[in-house]
């Protein structure tokens, strides 16, 4: 084998290449950063999403909540999110909405200030629409239960 790979172009080569969306927002919220994966997943490319405000994604009604918790990262350095998994709406170019599942990790500078947040996002909408279908069947089946006279085991 007669490429070297260098630690820089192993991690381009994933970035550019995951089917994962991966994007990164700087500290005003600016999109600098927009993958393979997040032109599929999305629909904009990275050169319609780059230099643009993350809002492009997000749901008008959610954009009050996503900023506030931004902000707040951006001046702590500090999210939960960076271990677990949290499921939003988000929207594509089409106007659809879709339901995401993602994960960030904080870029700093040296002084340990956060320069913005990457995030890697996976559509589960599938998923979430198999679940919500899901949910609706067991509450009709413990209504009918219900109506029966039998007793339903509903702990959720």
């Amino acid at each position: 084998m007669n490429d070297v790979f260098t630690h820089q172009s192993l991690c381009e080569g994933i970035v550019d290449q995951s089917s994962v969306a991966i994007v990164f927002g700087d500290r005003e919220g600016i999109i600098r950063l927009w993958n393979a994966g997040a032109e599929t997943m999305f629909g904009w490319t990275a050169a319609e999403a780059i230099g643009k405000s993350m809002d492009m994604i997000i749901p008008e009604k959610h954009r009050p909540r996503h900023w506030e918790g931004y902000d707040r990262v951006m001046e702590t350095g500090v999210t939960k999110y960076g271990q677990s998994v949290l499921a939003v709406p988000a929207l594509t170019k089409d106007g659809r909405r879709i339901s995401v599942e993602f994960n960030v990790v904080l870029l700093k500078d040296a002084e340990g200030r956060v320069l913005g947040i990457a995030a890697t996002m996976q559509d589960v909408t599938a998923r979430w629409e198999r679940d919500k279908a899901l949910r609706a069947r067991l509450a009709e089946m413990e209504a009918k239960l219900k109506q029966a006279g039998l007793p339903s085991e509903n702990k959720s």
